[in-house]
């Protein structure tokens, strides 16, 4: 069975566990460093990106999540866990982990009163999918190499670079699991290619 990690820290954790369990993988929440280890994959839920970077560094992840990252395993950021995982942030000087080549804006999509779902067309997974929106980032430009999934009033909201995967909504909000489930196909796909290399 894969074991799929839900970073524990801070922000949508429980959502994000009943939809890993939804696809059949089993999902571990995610406290400690060492937890990594074990992992086929880790999603960096929803929640504040500043709260998640202070409880990160508290607790010792930074150096542990990028050596996850660039060990070839997956990982999923989702609205908050989109901006940890980018490599350039507008309007800041540094990024958080660094490891996905993209650019974000944060709450481009206006404040939490703002909120709004959307229906997307996301590639190679839905093309009707409901996406939640609250007080979303969303993707400015990808790098080289990097897919773009799904557009919303010509904003970039899911992108794919290699084993990383993000979106600017909150795909754990609603009772479609199709998300979880490319993430965790992505996961099976690595493990393979990883026992073989």
């Amino acid at each position: 069975m894969m074991k799929i990690g839900v970073l524990g820290l801070q922000g949508a954790v429980r959502e994000h566990v009943r939809s890993i369990e939804e696809n059949g993988a089993e999902a571990v929440v995610v406290k400690w460093p060492k937890q990594l280890d074990e992992l086929d994959g880790l999603i960096l839920p929803g929640g504040e990106s500043t709260t998640m970077r202070r409880l990160i560094d508290r607790y010792g992840f930074m150096e542990p999540l990028r050596s996850f990252g660039e060990s070839g395993r997956p990982m999923f950021g989702t609205c908050a866990g989109l901006i940890l995982l980018a490599s350039d942030i507008v309007g800041y000087d540094q990024s958080h982990l660094g490891l996905m080549n993209i650019t974000v804006e944060r709450n481009s999509f206006g404040r939490q009163k703002e909120s709004f779902e959307a229906e997307l067309f996301i590639k190679d997974i839905a093309d009707d999918y409901n996406a939640v929106f609250i007080r979303a980032p969303h993707i400015v430009s990808v790098g080289v190499g990097t897919e773009v999934l799904a557009e919303c009033d010509g904003r970039i909201v899911a992108a794919r670079d290699r084993h990383y995967l993000g979106c600017s909504f909150h795909p754990e909000l609603t009772d479609d699991h199709r998300i979880a489930r490319y993430f965790i196909d992505m996961a099976k796909a690595s493990k393979a290619s990883l026992a073989n290399s």
